[in-house]
């Protein structure tokens, strides 16, 4: 199991000091069971706590979740900011997902590479 974050999200992560542990905290927690929200398409919402607070109050983040093995860390908003996504945001999501569905190692490690995608370090697993 590998586990992914785009540039995007990377962005977003570091700009709310979101750490890579607190990543690998929310694929674990859905790997036991605990998806907060499983919104089709190997997408889940997974909440993510604030520094010093809870996760009700903290960050959502949106996962291309179990695909080839591999988990893709592309949306993050903070609750305060936005409750949901939109009906025409998750289709495009699904359609992306799809997309990654078809990504072979190669494809990824270019990816990798050009730094769309960063690697998240899983030393707790």
């Amino acid at each position: 199991m590998r586990i992914f974050k785009t540039r995007a999200f990377a962005k977003f992560a570091s700009k709310q000091k979101i750490e890579d542990t607190q990543l690998v905290e929310a694929i674990k927690r859905a790997e036991f069971g605990l998806i907060d929200a499983n919104l089709g398409g190997n997408i889940i919402k997974q909440r993510i706590a604030r520094q010093g607070q809870g996760k009700s109050g903290g960050y959502r983040s949106l996962i291309f979740y179990k695909i080839n093995d591999n988990h893709f860390f592309v949306v993050g908003f903070a609750k305060n900011e936005q409750e949901n996504i939109s009906a025409t945001d998750l289709a495009s999501l699904k359609l992306l997902a799809e997309q990654y569905a078809n990504y072979q190692d190669e494809h990824i490690a270019l990816l990798l590479q050009t730094g769309a995608l960063i690697e998240v370090t899983q030393n707790e697993i």
